[in-house]
């Protein structure tokens, strides 16, 4: 999830942190997640002209970075049956670069037949976990993660392939991840050819602290192959955590709009951090995301449409836009 991909087109002024030393504000990225991670966490399969119309609405927004679609057995999870439609769909985009999660070579090959621009892999640092969500030990995804690199190479070179690696800040089954498994896990995706790797909190597990030591270790374990910060907000230091991944260097990061998301196979995994929150975080410090915020409120319409009665989540929905916020 690379910012050199997004080219703002505005930045908002500090207006509401008058007094305060100005952060830095480089062109981060906001990878949204909601239509993969967000949609397979439900009961609810969303129709498909709904989740497209969500799609066009979150392009709409200004976001760059949009995981579309997980390309697993429909059996497995209904939600994500139109994958292949999904990702064509959302190729009308320009500028909008379409993301699948594919756990394994079969699914990267359906994915990039599709024209996925970018394939995700969940690679867990919890054995637990990884038995739990794609029957395989970490040490065997590595592998798996090589024969998807060489199919990439063979059929789509060019065409990005990143880590997620899951647990890395804890986990719900295993409990403690040492944080040199994760660092030694993340030595052996560099070393197998990954374009990226990021952290992802999928417990919810993490604190600021943690996430900047093990951002900074990452850094200086593989440089820039540093990727996103997934960050889920179950006890509520989503937010916090990601400032401190920002701190440590990070530029990427993973949200979904109305803190949709959690791993069905993480036991009291919920919601990821929400796209709103984070934005209008980061655009408040003078730190530009090329996000509108008042259309990416406006992306809930459809979302909420496709799930009625589903709960969505955000303050900064609730409490709406500050007086004197641009275009208000």
């Amino acid at each position: 999830m690379q910012g050199d991909l997004l080219k703002p087109q505005h930045r908002c002024a500090l207006r509401f942190n008058s007094g305060m030393t100005r952060l830095p504000s480089p062109e981060i990225l906001i990878s949204e997640v909601g239509p993969r991670d967000g949609l397979q966490s439900v009961k609810t399969t969303m129709p498909t002209a709904d989740k497209l119309r969500w799609i066009d609405a979150l392009a709409a927004a200004g976001l760059r970075e949009i995981e579309v679609a997980s390309f697993v057995p429909a059996q497995l999870l209904p939600q994500m049956a139109d994958a292949a439609q999904v990702v064509q769909h959302a190729l009308r985009h320009s500028g909008v670069r379409v993301m699948a999660l594919v756990p394994n070579l079969r699914g990267a090959q359906a994915a990039l037949q599709a024209g996925a621009q970018k394939l995700t892999l969940p690679v867990s640092a919890s054995h637990a976990h990884s038995m739990a969500n794609v029957r395989k030990t970490p040490e065997a995804m590595v592998e798996e993660v090589r024969a998807v690199l060489r199919l990439r190479d063979e059929i789509a070179p060019g065409v990005p392939v990143e880590v997620g690696m899951s647990t890395a800040f804890g986990c719900t089954l295993q409990g403690p991840v040492p944080e040199g498994d994760v660092l030694l896990l993340a030595a052996q995706l560099a070393q197998a050819g990954v374009d990226e790797i990021g952290l992802s909190d999928t417990t919810g597990m993490g604190n600021p602290a943690q996430v900047a030591r093990l951002f900074k270790a990452l850094f200086s374990e593989v440089g820039a192959l540093t990727g996103a910060a997934h960050m889920h907000n179950t006890r509520g230091l989503g937010l916090a955590n990601c400032l401190a991944a920002y701190e440590a260097g990070v530029r990427t990061f993973d949200s979904s709009l109305g803190g949709l998301g959690g791993c069905p196979y993480a036991p009291g995994a919920s919601g990821n951090v929400v796209t709103e929150d984070l934005v209008f975080m980061f655009e408040a410090m003078g730190v530009s995301t090329g996000v509108d915020m008042n259309r990416l409120m406006a992306a809930r319409e459809p979302l909420q449409a496709g799930l009625p009665g589903e709960p969505l989540y955000g303050m900064t929905p609730e409490a709406g836009l500050p007086k004197g916020w641009p275009g208000r």
